[in-house]
């Protein structure tokens, strides 16, 4: 069962362990009882209101025996993520239990000239709070927000969360936050700090954007607590979870496989690209050395807004080498994640889709363009350089030989 699986058990709350005051049907006593088999248990909300010793006191009540360093909120968390950034004055869009948690942590709230703006949210956040958090942005305060959730549950409905605030400031101020909570894995390596790294973990949640997703970014095992299960968008979707079950009871009579992380990481977004196979006519390719890996590629960029892919690959090439190419030929469309994900030193990870076409030279002399590439050279197909991009090779070898139909990969 999946109570004996795993060492360290996850929960969020709103929607898991309760919703509003009252607690779900069996959480008390399935809690309970992984406590009374030794388990490591961790509480994690989105929530950047309430304090961890106000959370520990309300699950306490309701007959949860959780002490406050099991909990772990957005409001925490985000003090903690400061402190490592030596951020030592924070303007504040938030609850007084947020202000409480970044005074625990050692940094002054002001409003004059501050590091940091912080934006969460209570109820009595305003239009003035929103214009507040803009201007200091603006003047320079790095942005962070607690957490990305639109809305959270209540008895009454769902009710605007944090993630409303923050993306409404996102939009004045035209700058994208450092975002501290679930889905992003802060939370959980927090939660898990101090821990053997030899114990297996699963997280359990009600939202499989942040909760599940947040799991798999972490490499946990990811439970979602639903009445219904969800529908994916895609076998390959990390919102999928492992197992959905009704109520915490069933922790103790389902089994589950773990989750296993593939070999690439989770994208922020999806965008069209395009790659030029250019051929002499003694069968040589181009080749550039690009500056940010260091290793051979052919010329390759991102399809613009309103661009066609014939002017995009046709541009990419001309900027990148100096080269005006004819295009001759759509050769493959490739798009599998394993090669085709992309991390980039802003943090921002993307998912291409690119189109190869094999192009032939009409004009110019191959230069590289210093800020793109190292070296510019041609290359013949059979005797490519061992440090090129590791699936281009096929890309090659599909524009050579085209006997069948463009490849799909």
């Amino acid at each position: 069962m999946i109570a004996e699986k795993f060492d360290v058990f996850l929960f969020d709350l709103d929607g898991v362990v309760y919703v509003g005051d009252e607690p779900l049907p069996d959480a008390v006593d399935s809690v309970t009882r992984l406590y009374e088999m030794d388990k490591e248990l961790r509480f994690l909300t989105n929530d950047p209101r309430p304090t961890r010793r106000a959370v520990a006191s309300d699950l306490r009540e309701m007959g949860i025996n959780a002490q406050e360093d099991e909990i772990v909120t957005s409001g925490w968390a985000t003090a903690q993520y400061l402190s490592q950034q030596d951020v030592t004055t924070t303007a504040v869009v938030g609850s007084e239990g947020l202000k409480t948690e970044l005074q625990t942590a050692g940094i002054e709230i002001t409003d004059t000239d501050p590091e940091a703006m912080v934006v969460g949210a209570n109820e009595e956040t305003t239009y003035r709070d929103i214009r507040r958090a803009t201007r200091h942005i603006d003047r320079g305060a790095a942005f962070v927000g607690t957490n990305p959730d639109g809305s959270f549950p209540t008895p009454d409905g769902p009710a605007p969360g944090a993630g409303a605030i923050v993306r409404a400031v996102e939009a004045a101020a035209g700058t994208e936050p450092t975002v501290v909570g679930k889905p992003e894995p802060l939370m959980f390596e927090m939660a898990i700090d101090g821990l053997s790294a030899n114990m297996s973990a699963v997280v359990i949640g009600d939202n499989p954007a942040t909760d599940v997703l947040g799991a798999h970014h972490a490499g946990h095992t990811g439970i979602l607590v639903a009445d219904e299960e969800p529908t994916a968008t895609s076998a390959r979707d990390r919102q999928e979870p492992e197992l959905t079950i009704s109520t915490l009871a069933d922790l103790f009579t389902e089994e589950i496989e773990p989750w296993e992380s593939p070999p690439y990481s989770w994208p922020d977004q999806i965008r069209p690209g395009v790659a030029a196979v250019v051929t002499t006519d003694s069968d040589e390719v181009l080749l550039l050395k690009r500056a940010d890996t260091e290793q051979w590629a052919l010329p390759t960029g991102s399809v613009e807004r309103c661009e066609p892919v014939q002017e995009a690959i046709s541009r990419e090439v001309m900027e990148e080498t100096g080269i005006r190419i004819q295009v001759e030929e759509l050769t493959g469309v490739y798009s599998r994640p394993e090669q085709q994900v992309f991390s980039y030193p802003s943090g921002k990870t993307v998912h291409f889709i690119t189109n190869c076409f094999r192009c032939t030279i009409e004009a110019g002399t191959a230069e590289a363009d210093k800020e793109e590439a190292l070296e510019v050279g041609f290359f013949g197909v059979n005797d490519l350089p061992s440090d090129i991009l590791p699936m281009q090779p096929q890309w090659i070898a599909d524009a050579i030989d085209m006997s069948g139909p463009c490849a799909i990969r």
